[in-house]
């Protein structure tokens, strides 16, 4: 386990005021969204990857 993953995770940036952006603005905003989504899946996989790898040492 890496020493960030035992980090609290509590800093979050603030929510944009969508009020504010127009509707091109938004839809860039929900690519972007879609964008950091799918990194976070594919973190979440590698990670799972490595834990069922590590957890296989184990059961030996």
């Amino acid at each position: 386990m890496e020493e960030e993953d035992l980090a609290p995770q509590t800093l979050r940036p603030k929510p944009l005021d969508l009020d504010s952006l127009s509707i091109e603005a938004l839809n860039e905003y929900i690519d972007e969204l879609e964008g950091e989504i799918e990194r976070v899946r594919a973190a979440i996989a590698a990670k799972e990857s490595w834990r069922g790898e590590a957890e296989s040492f184990f059961k030996s």
